[in-house]
């Protein structure tokens, strides 16, 4: 079997995909621009379906539009190979983001998606976040028709930014988002939410994964790898060229990421136990798996040698020693407000 084919199931519907996605932002959107390389992305996105990786995670945003086009240069040749998620609801301006929810730009940017990708279905159509101008449950309605028009198998929403829920307190993470899927579980069923966690952000572990696992949703688990962090490859104090999301992270300042390290040597030793070529990456990416048979972990990448090693993180089996030393690693510092 390939690294990644071990395969795990997406909502009620029992939509499979491999273990271990690819999310595809990072090639286009939130990093480091002038370490963008279009072919070497192809390659990445080739790599990912060649491990057994068939999740592909994108959204209209992102560029905006260009990761979309991007991906459809793979998909034109290896549509079979792949299971395509993408998203709608943000709208990219010059110096804003604005949602946008209405049915009727919905639909419209449905099928721009389609053109985009260039296929005629998108696997899971995710809510990226919901417009407060329009009620989620006609938003989702819309999305839902396209269920009904044979444009989308299956709908899934992005959970509520982690800095609004931050400021409610860790018992009010996740109570927003939960609040939005029991809503719009009475219109249309909910087939995955994608939340950041990590070793180093479990906060969905409290409520929002137990409501999905109790409800049969899958759990696409974005940030699997702490926006790099936990890869251990990063230099504390190399800082980031300003157009990397990173250089305004609260946790990727110098006293931060200093302060932070204990995590990533705490990765290491876990890795060293199971062989030199094990590396931190993938044991971060092993204790998302071992969280639940729903949950996929999305990690980012944009070079192909990333993409095999995430891969190859499916087939490794933490111990419950593991995941004990894994449990007493010291939180996360870095202030979100």
């Amino acid at each position: 079997m390939k690294p990644g084919g071990a395969r795990r199931a997406i909502g009620a519907a029992a939509l499979e995909v491999g273990a271990v996605g690819l999310g595809c932002m990072p090639m286009s959107w939130a990093y480091t621009g002038s370490r963008r390389r279009g072919e070497e992305s192809l390659r990445t996105v080739h790599a990912a379906l060649d491990q057994g990786c068939t999740l592909l995670d994108t959204a209209d945003m992102y560029g905006p539009f260009t990761n979309e086009l991007l991906l459809g240069r793979v998909l034109k040749e290896r549509r079979a190979d792949a299971f395509v998620s993408t998203k709608v609801g943000l709208l990219v301006g010059e110096q804003h983001i604005v949602a946008n929810g209405r049915p009727g730009y919905v639909k419209r940017a449905c099928d721009a998606s389609l053109r985009r990708l260039q296929t005629d279905t998108i696997d899971l159509y995710q809510l990226h976040r919901a417009d407060p101008e329009v009620p989620v449950e006609e938003t989702w309605g819309a999305m839902a028709e396209l269920v009904g028009a044979g444009k989308v198998r299956s709908l899934g929403l992005c959970a509520v930014g982690a800095r609004a829920g931050r400021r409610a307190g860790r018992d009010g993470l996740h109570a927003g988002t939960i609040r939005q899927l029991e809503r719009i579980q009475q219109v249309f069923p909910v087939s995955s939410v994608m939340a950041e966690l990590s070793v180093w952000s479990p906060e969905a572990l409290t409520a929002l994964l137990p409501w999905c696992t109790a409800r049969g949703v899958g759990f696409l688990a974005a940030m699997p790898l702490g926006n790099g962090f936990l890869t251990g490859t990063l230099t504390p104090g190399e800082g980031f060229e300003p157009d990397d999301v990173r250089a305004r992270h609260p946790r990727f300042t110098a006293e931060m990421t200093a302060a932070n390290q204990p995590i990533v040597a705490g990765l290491r030793r876990v890795a060293a136990r199971h062989g030199d070529d094990v590396t931190p990456a993938q044991v971060a990416l092993a204790w998302v798996l071992a969280q639940g048979r729903n949950v996929v972990p999305v990690p980012g990448a944009k070079h192909e040698r990333w993409a095999r090693e995430n891969a190859r993180a499916a087939e490794l089996c933490l111990t419950e020693a593991d995941l004990a030393d894994i449990a007493r690693l010291p939180a996360a510092q870095g202030s979100w407000d």
